[in-house]
């Protein structure tokens, strides 16, 4: 009998903390910047180039967890029939967390036995493990670390749902997830919607990340003979699988450094991956053929790579990822038309293959016991019957909320009825007015009086817009916070010189650190570092003990060539935040900078923890080097410590 449950899941966790207020108006878009895509088909070069976002804006960024630990629990919702047991972390993107074989008692997934945020998502936070559902623009969603809406849903057959679902604010869609395990089910089944409300094509952007357990004798399969590589090079590049330059990148502990690998599946053929052990068993992920795109991620068994395994969960728990996406490659974004609505089916659970077969050397007679193993576990007929029945209940109200995610798609609701739009159709995905909240206040009150009443000039806005639906409304309402967030949108749009001007006349009104932050973000931006140091200046005057503001003037006046600056903004600090790793960071380089290289070298001996040092990031490495160089002790031989080693490249 299927069954759907909420229930507690007890973790060792460091707390996602709060947003860091300042808007990140030029910052937060993703790694996937490409330099090289001349063997990339017309196809892929159009799709590289088509959608990128200046910023992860309108959201802000989660950047306030650490290293430190404690015990927690995380709501989640549990569906289980006799065959399998799945958990869904409904706080944390409704990322499926474990996926249990019954039978065999096996997990099929890379379970993170603790939960520890990390920097590599767009707004920062992110978590390794389960199968994340990401969304909007290239990169970890930015609904990766938050709550979504979450109901229960009963099928005509009786089979119990889990549905979720959210307003994406970059591209202003409505996703929605529904997850179910039929009674006789060998597979769990997620059924996935985007919908464009939109009278205007949207870039748009889906892939299932699922990690597996990494070890020796895991190989992974996909229908494919060749491969886009691409690395932290940024370069695109066309392999031929399984082993390219005599290297089989399918056996992926036998690889040095981090790199991505999107399957070239020919068309006409199912679309599936799967990582399998030595006995031919393992996860295998098929869909229908909406979800076009195959990928394997490895970090490589370079130092830099193993290291960040360990970061990321504890010492000994290896992970690869599996990924399935509506391109290609992760590098593109696809059009959406006006008004679709785009529908698939995934289908996850055990795969049994002939091991002699599967991890033979004749890579072909590889792929296709493994897709005979696909096929007798779930014939592709299956999903697209799948497909076709949800039709009758995908709109179909929700039976119990299980849990509220944002109030963003409320107020768009609000805002679409007062413009004269097409409502939205969300029998299905309701977003009722009480789930707004604090952070849609302000934008209510603009719907509702045409105005914005500041909090008081200390207090940084809660949240920002930059749909250009709200130009017109923060132009007709004049005001020293509505001329900030007037800028705000304009920046995003690109219109650098009407977002000067609007601050520009926000300080008029009143100054305020957030304009002349602002004003500092948009003069470094335009490599006018003296400007961007007087604007950080002014900002610190009226905002002195915001560490995120002391952090950012602190890269802007090392930018400027201030370091004994730094050493003095950084000197006023309390004491707890000197001790913070970002701080220490900025201390040692200013120093460095400044010749005194002896402070430089007593920190990096006591140690700098960058609890979100970024994915591709050299801070560390690159502060250690320069250290060494500047005491003559560039010694050959001479190791980088563990703790400062991050790089995805082993030569880097």
């Amino acid at each position: 009998m299927s069954e759907l449950r909420l229930t507690a899941l007890a973790l060792p966790t460091a707390q996602v903390g709060p947003v860091n207020p300042l808007p990140p108006l030029f910052a937060g878009a993703d790694l996937h910047e490409v330099a090289d895509a001349s063997q990339a088909d017309d196809e892929m070069r159009y799709n590289i180039g088509y959608g990128r976002v200046p910023s992860v804006m309108p959201y802000l960024l989660q950047d306030g967890y650490t290293r430190e630990r404690a015990p927690a629990e995380h709501p989640a919702a549990v569906l289980e029939n006799a065959t399998l047991r799945a958990t869904f972390l409904l706080g944390a993107g409704g990322r499926l967390w474990s996926l249990i074989h019954k039978p065999t008692g096996r997990e099929l997934l890379f379970r993170n036995p603790v939960f520890q945020p990390a920097n590599l998502a767009l707004r920062n936070a992110w978590l390794a493990g389960g199968v994340e559902w990401n969304i909007g623009t290239i990169g970890h969603a930015p609904t990766t670390c938050e709550p979504l809406h979450a109901a229960r849903v009963v099928r005509p057959d009786g089979t119990p749902v889990l549905r979720m679902w959210e307003y994406e604010r970059i591209r202003g869609t409505v996703f929605q997830i529904d997850a179910y395990l039929p009674d006789d089910s060998q597979v769990l089944l997620v059924h996935v919607r985007i919908t464009n409300p939109r009278d205007t094509e949207v870039p748009m952007y889906w892939w299932s990340n699922i990690a597996v357990p990494e070890a020796p004798d895991v190989r992974v399969l996909a229908p494919a003979d060749a491969a886009w590589q691409f690395s932290y090079d940024r370069r695109v590049r066309h392999v031929d699988l399984p082993a390219p330059d005599g290297q089989d990148l399918t056996r992926t502990t036998r690889s040095q450094d981090a790199a991505d690998y999107f399957f070239d599946v020919p068309a006409g053929r199912r679309r599936w991956i799967a990582a399998l052990d030595a006995g031919g068993r393992g996860l295998v992920q098929t869909s229908t053929d909406r979800q076009r795109g195959r990928k394997l991620f490895l970090w490589g068994q370079g130092e830099g790579g193993r290291h960040w395994q360990d970061w990321l969960s504890e010492p000994g728990n290896a992970y690869l990822e599996i990924q399935a996406g509506v391109a290609r490659t992760q590098l593109e974004h696809v059009p959406m038309p006006a008004g679709a609505r785009w529908t698939w089916v995934e289908a996850y659970g055990l795969l049994e293959a002939d091991p002699a077969a599967v991890h033979g050397e004749d890579w072909a007679a590889a792929r296709e016991a493994a897709r005979d193993g696909v096929d007798a576990l779930v014939p592709a007929g299956v999903l697209d019957a799948e497909l076709a029945a949800a039709a009758a209940w995908l709109d179909q109200e929700p039976v119990d909320i299980l849990a509220t995610g944002s109030g963003w798609g409320a107020l768009e609701r609000r805002r679409r009825v007062r413009a004269g739009e097409p409502p939205f159709e969300v029998s299905g995905t309701p977003f009722p007015d009480g789930t707004l909240g604090v952070e849609q206040e302000a934008w209510l009150e603009l719907l509702d009086h045409g105005r914005l009443s500041p909090a008081g000039p200390a207090r940084a806005p809660l949240s920002y817009q930059v749909d250009p639906a709200w130009e017109q409304p923060l132009r007709d309402a004049d005001g020293w916070l509505a001329l900030l967030h007037l800028g705000v949108l304009r920046a995003h749009a690109g219109d650098f010189e009407g977002a000067r001007k609007s601050w520009l006349h926000s300080i008029e009104h009143r100054p305020t650190a957030w304009a002349w932050r602002s004003l500092a973000v948009l003069a470094d931006r335009d490599g006018e570092l003296t400007e961007a140091a007087r604007a950080y200046r002014e900002a610190l005057r009226l905002e002195p003990g915001l560490l995120p503001l002391v952090l950012e003037a602190a890269g802007a006046l090392l930018r400027a060539g201030a370091p004994q600056e730094v050493l003095s903004l950084l000197a006023a600090l309390p004491e707890e935040q000197r001790a913070l790793g970002r701080v220490r960071w900025a201390e040692a380089r200013a120093a460095l900078d400044s010749g005194d290289t002896e402070r430089c070298g007593r920190i990096l001996r006591e140690g700098i923890e960058l609890a979100d040092v970024r994915e591709g990031e050299g801070s560390l490495h690159e502060l250690w080097f320069a250290h060494q160089r500047a005491t003559g002790s560039a010694e050959p031989g001479l190791p980088l410590p563990r703790a400062y080693d991050f790089r995805m490249l082993a030569a880097s």
